[in-house]
């Protein structure tokens, strides 16, 4: 006889709202496959997440990354489909797109979507955004921003449970075929240094290492790093003890290396990306950085382009300390006080005396900040306007700038990356002008007598300029982001952020809202009422019938921790997202616009 128990009956998965997917489709075709062209009916069996990304935006690469174990550990169920979704006119070449799937190493299938047709067909809103989709073709979750594998890495768990066990999971190789290396001295270097030596240092972003070549620009000298030293180094500084100073950008950290000896130091950081919530300030191996970009010793402190976090740092070396600059981590351009300012993406810094230069990626211009602590823009007027026109600087556009170098007249050159030109801004004229065209995609710069030495990043190699005397005259052109308006109607507008915590976890409400929501909008005047800040991810605005149309900006974040009463540390995860939601004012427009943050919109399924 047997006394023991009877096991417990599993509980029933829980019930999620199904989608049927949208077909596939990009004008730009299959990436990654060995020419085939993908369709839902060859992945039916296997669970699918679609990532929705740029190659322009910052935490798009940091989902690439999120995803790697993901990918690896789930490659007989899970498969991965990139769809390329262009911001910028240049990330619609398809060229391009080929370029940094290599340059990011994208391990799975991409779909070339220059159009954004699939991005409309899945009501996509942000990048990046994350969809997640059944072995029997539905649509299961949706997650916008950074912070989501671990709930996807949860989601594929029971997925694989309930298609197993129902026998529609497909188990195997996936569609993903690696494409022929090349070979080449450097393979999307990312800056350059011109050491003492009179030779160049270039942070070789793609293969991890940094390359030392002679005074010529092309032969090597010797190779330093590699992956597990490097990941993806981009920006060098030389320091005031003769060392170099590298942004290692995927690693979070920054590094010293002796030109002299080779040897490689950790200066900062921990090795994990910072999340909202994560010190801003301490002792520099201690505080987390978010994939520094660039680095210039200025001010008597090393100044970091805090790419991942909108934000600009400083790293004291005689106290061994780091901490916050300039910048709210807000994305946008939002000049003033350093606590005040917004950036987007800061990529590049060159120090000049009084001032200190900032290309800002994601708004297409070029920014300064002084001694005195204020933040300046002198080309640009945000995230959704670029092109290339010159002229004065109120009305020039640029398109995605990566570095600036300091001329020796006070002005600066602009590696204008995304119309491969290298640009010049002067403060005395106040005039943008081109120095040199047919460029591909330069990403910095350095000075090296009378000549300018351009990172040419997608020709793999460094190029020597001659300072020309006259510009080169460029026929002008502008553009907006190339994303479809969403109809809204005047008056009430009803914004939900759509948040549902991973199974297993709930919100950390341990030390107060575990949200985050903050609104504004392009031009001011769009919003009457409910711009500003608070923890509800619900709010009522109050849309101007005057206004036509405008872009809403929505930032939210969510703390979730695992829901566990027996686990005194449950670990906790950071949600976070910005949209820039382009939309037109019209008398039939919607009266409630959703954003999903994590889940999927209940009142659309």
């Amino acid at each position: 006889m047997n006394d023991a128990a009877p096991a417990p009956t599993p509980a029933p998965a829980p019930r999620r709202a199904r989608v049927r997917a949208p077909e596939l489709i990009g004008k730009g075709g299959w990436l990654n496959t060995g020419g085939t062209e993908l369709t839902l009916a060859d992945l039916r069996g296997r669970i699918t997440i679609l990532d929705f990304w740029t190659f322009c935006c910052i935490n798009c690469l940091h989902v690439l990354d999120e995803l790697r174990e993901l990918e690896e550990k789930h490659r007989d169920t899970v498969v991965i489909i990139g769809v390329h979704s262009p911001k910028f006119v240049h990330e619609a070449e398809h060229r391009a797109v080929v370029d940094a799937v290599e340059r990011y190493q994208v391990h799975h299938p991409v779909l070339d979507d220059p159009e954004l047709a699939t991005w409309k067909q899945y009501a996509v809103r942000a990048w990046p955004t994350l969809v997640v989709i059944d072995p029997e073709g539905y649509v299961v979750a949706q997650h916008a921003g950074e912070g989501h594998a671990h709930a996807i890495e949860r989601l594929v768990a029971e997925l694989e449970a309930e298609h197993e066990a129902k026998g529609t999971l497909r188990r195997g190789d996936g569609p993903y075929v690696a494409p022929e290396p090349v070979a080449t001295d450097l393979r999307f270097p990312g800056k350059a240094l011109l050491l003492p030596s009179g030779n160049f240092l270039v942070s070789d972003s793609t293969r991890h290492e940094l390359v030392e070549l002679a005074a010529d620009g092309e032969s090597v000298v010797r190779r330093t790093g590699g992956a597990g030293v490097f990941n993806e180094p981009q920006g060098l500084a030389l320091l005031p003890d003769g060392r170099v100073a590298v942004a290692d950008t995927v690693h979070h950290q920054l590094k010293a290396y002796d030109p002299a000896t080779g040897a490689v130091e950790l200066l900062a950081g921990t090795g994990r990306q910072w999340w909202q919530g994560s010190p801003t300030s301490g002792p520099a191996t201690e505080v987390a950085l978010s994939s520094p970009w660039d680095v210039a010793w200025w001010n008597d402190r090393l100044w970091i382009a805090m790419a991942g976090v909108h934000q600009l740092w400083t790293y004291d070396p005689e106290a061994g300390t780091v901490q916050v600059a300039a910048g709210t981590t807000n994305e946008g351009l939002v000049d003033g006080p350093a606590a005040e300012a917004w950036f987007a993406q800061p990529s590049g810094l060159a120090a000049a005396g009084e001032r200190l230069w900032i290309a800002d990626s994601e708004t297409s211009s070029v920014r300064w900040i002084g001694t005195d602590g204020v933040v300046h823009t002198a080309v640009g007027t945000g995230l959704f306007d670029f092109g290339h026109r010159d002229g004065e600087a109120g009305q020039a556009l640029l398109q995605h700038p990566l570095g600036v170098t300091a001329l020796p007249d006070g002005s600066v050159a602009i590696s204008d990356t995304y119309n491969h030109a290298l640009r010049r801004f002067d403060p005395a004229s106040g005039e943008v002008t081109t120095l040199a065209t047919d460029l591909r995609e330069p990403s910095g710069a350095v000075l090296d007598g009378d000549e300018i030495v351009v990172v040419e990043s997608a020709r793999h190699r460094l190029t020597r300029l001659r300072l020309p005397e006259e510009a080169v005259r460029v026929e002008a052109v502008a553009h907006r982001t190339r994303r479809a308006a969403t109809d809204v109607a005047p008056g009430a507008l009803r914004l939900d952020v759509v948040f549902q915590a991973p199974a297993g976890q709930k919100l950390d409400t341990r030390y107060g809202p575990s949200t985050r929501l903050l609104v504004s909008s392009t031009p001011p005047e769009l919003l009457r009422a409910g711009d500003g800040a608070g923890t509800d991810l619900s709010r009522e605005l109050e849309i101007d019938p005057e206004v036509t149309e405008g872009v809403l900006h929505v930032s939210a974040m969510a703390a979730s921790c695992d829901d566990d009463p027996a686990n005194e540390y449950p670990a906790c995860h950071v949600h976070q997202q910005d949209w820039g939601v382009p939309v037109r004012v019209t008398a039939d427009g919607a009266a409630r616009l959703p954003l999903v943050l994590a889940g999927m919109d209940e009142q659309r399924a």
